[in-house]
């Protein structure tokens, strides 16, 4: 661990922060300055890239996410698959802005989710896995599965860290769920770092294949940082698409087939019933909910209204919007209004979802997070270039208002090169 130790002595640290969301749509790597660490931490953005997966394997991956396609040898080959592409990832971006490998203090690494069973605790949902979970109980079940609360995410560290040579942090999520946590989202901690604010109460909406919204109070603790997981972000338009193209397109360009459509309320509201919407923070979901079969499902019930592809993806695209809109009225305190909604991810690229969020939250100013200084397209891999800085510096990462765990933890694991 001696090549950790001697980070510890640098008050300044070029980091890179890889990240693959639930989009799978290809590895975004940030090469980060950052000094200093906890409330002293300031960051700059030394170079960004995004590269693509290669053809098959968002298919691949995608594969491995469904109970019924995958299968253990794939898993463990696609771990190591994906830890390759990750390492090249860094090197490449490092190669493409004239950036020495020897000059890279550290890497953290998110990994590519391919199954997230978080905690739920509504006693409405008994027949639904892992609620009001005992392990103790779990544990002595005679037969059948043992539902404990897991998360699984791929792309195997000690490849990168290897490939580079480069001390890698990795598989964050791991220590709060171990918490008794939902493992997400853990982009909070970074975003108190970032853009707490004394006068104003700022949102960090991030809209990925997920839509997650991070709530930083006017001149707020630690403790008063609320997140969760909204429902989804562009995972079902992203596949209505795909299905009604062919595979041509994989997602809705600028928001232009949505613009072109009406959103149908009454399919909505019918939508809007679905209890992750009805459950308190904290909460996060992922593919395992409102994956493909729930895109197919809606897509279904809008052909059932004779709606025309263009009013489906609208309507989807409302349901994005609706349900953000819908979190926010229910969840966030009145007594902390949202001023300003940053936005970032994919999601801020869809100019139809950005102007239908602008007219419902009419009290709030709702603008990319690029005006606040900070690339909405990095953000997130820049939170696990901080995170992983945390992690070094001996700092815990999580929020237990954020995640619901019990208590606050170092995240990830070190591997060395």
């Amino acid at each position: 661990m001696i090549e950790f130790y001697q980070l510890l002595k640098k008050k300044k640290k070029y980091v890179i922060g890889l990240m693959s969301g639930t989009s799978v749509d290809g590895i975004d790597a940030a090469v980060v300055e950052i000094t200093g660490h906890g409330l002293e931490t300031t960051v700059d953005l030394i170079a960004f890239e995004t590269f693509p997966f290669p053809p098959d394997v968002p298919q691949r991956i995608l594969a491995l996410c469904q109970p019924d396609t995958s299968r253990v040898d794939d898993i463990c080959e696609m771990n190591f698959y994906i830890g390759h592409l990750f390492a090249e990832a860094a090197k490449h971006t490092l190669q493409k802005n004239g950036i020495f490998a020897r000059d890279i203090d550290l890497i953290g690494s998110h990994g590519q989710t391919i199954h997230h069973l978080p905690i739920f605790n509504d006693s409405s949902r008994r027949n639904d896995r892992r609620l009001d979970f005992d392990v103790r109980s779990s544990l002595n079940e005679p037969q059948g599965k043992i539902k404990i609360p897991s998360t699984l995410q791929i792309g195997e560290p000690a490849v990168i860290a290897h490939e580079t040579g480069i001390p890698t942090i990795a598989d964050f999520r791991v220590a709060d769920m171990a918490a008794g946590g939902q493992g997400a989202p853990l982009v909070s901690y970074p975003d108190y770092l970032l853009f707490r604010d004394t006068a104003k109460t700022v949102g960090l909406l991030n809209i990925g294949g997920i839509a997650n919204l991070t709530v930083l109070p006017a001149n707020g603790s630690f403790d008063s940082v609320a997140a969760a997981d909204t429902g989804p972000g562009n995972m079902c338009v992203d596949a209505v698409v795909s299905e009604i193209t062919d595979g041509k397109e994989r997602y809705d360009e600028a928001g232009r087939r949505a613009a072109q459509g009406t959103p149908h309320q009454p399919l909505i509201d019918e939508w809007l019933k679905h209890p992750f919407f009805q459950l308190p923070p904290p909460k996060t979901t992922g593919r395992e909910m409102f994956g493909h079969t729930f895109a197919l499902e809606c897509l279904t019930a809008c052909r059932e209204y004779n709606l025309s592809d263009n009013d489906a993806i609208a309507t989807l695209t409302d349901l994005t919007v609706q349900t953000i809109a819908l979190y926010i009225s229910r969840f966030v305190s009145e007594q902390n209004p949202i001023d300003r909604l940053y936005v970032s991810g994919g999601g801020v690229h869809n100019q139809t979802l950005i102007q239908r969020l602008s007219e419902v939250l009419v009290n709030t100013v709702v603008e990319p997070v690029d005006n606040s200084g900070i690339s909405g397209d990095a953000k997130e891999a820049i939170a696990f270039a901080i995170l992983a800085n945390e992690s070094l510096h001996g700092q815990a990462g999580n929020l237990p208002s954020a995640t619901g765990a019990s208590v606050r933890k170092i995240l990830g694991k070190f591997v060395c090169p």
